[in-house]
């Protein structure tokens, strides 16, 4: 009698990342990486869009950034529950934190308050999007200024425009996500 080699199981497929994780993942002032009356605050908004170009009303978007030194430190425990308070321990008004997490609202809009970053080379803002009909979520950068950097003089001038944020008044900027289609935003492969 001869063993028979029993068949690897194959690969699941990918569901989708969505929409429920917008009940459980928002959090209060998940936006607000730094605190309101900070003199280097700036603001990066914009909508998140369809093939279609239409507002996708329930995504969920993380940033992640070096603070204003290049540090990469932020504030620990950004979203650990305080017991006593039912607070955020790393959300107390006045440390930066470096993370947020953003839902859009029911026109596709989100809003995040956060410092200029402050990494090596070119300064970005890394962007990861989770939305409903996407088998895995989406890693990008928003540069809050177009110059010299590795990554966008790889890519061709209309592809490179789509990483870089609009500047707009009062220390604000409009950095738009579209998923698919005429102006994708362009998005990176993590090995």
């Amino acid at each position: 009698m001869t063993a028979v080699e029993p068949t690897p199981p194959l690969p699941t497929p990918s569901h989708t990342v969505g929409p429920f994780y917008g009940y459980a993942l928002p959090f209060p002032d998940g936006g607000r990486i730094v605190s309101d009356g900070h003199p280097e605050r700036v603001t990066l908004h914009g909508h998140v869009l369809d093939g279609a170009g239409e507002p996708v009303p329930d995504a969920l978007l993380e940033f992640w950034q070096a603070a204003p030194d290049g540090s990469l430190a932020g504030a620990p425990g950004s979203l650990r529950r305080d017991p006593v308070t039912g607070g955020y321990l790393g959300r107390d008004g006045t440390g930066f934190t470096g993370f947020g997490r953003v839902a859009t609202d029911a026109d596709g809009h989100y809003t995040l308050h956060t410092l200029p970053p402050g990494n090596p080379g070119q300064p970005h803002i890394s962007v990861c999007v989770f939305a409903r009909g996407l088998l895995h979520h989406l890693y990008t950068r928003a540069y809050l200024t177009d110059g010299p950097d590795p990554l966008l003089d790889r890519l061709p001038a209309g592809r490179r425009a789509t990483l870089i944020a609009a500047e707009e008044p009062h220390r604000s900027y409009r950095f738009d996500v579209r998923l698919q289609g005429e102006g994708e935003t362009v998005f990176l492969e993590f090995p």
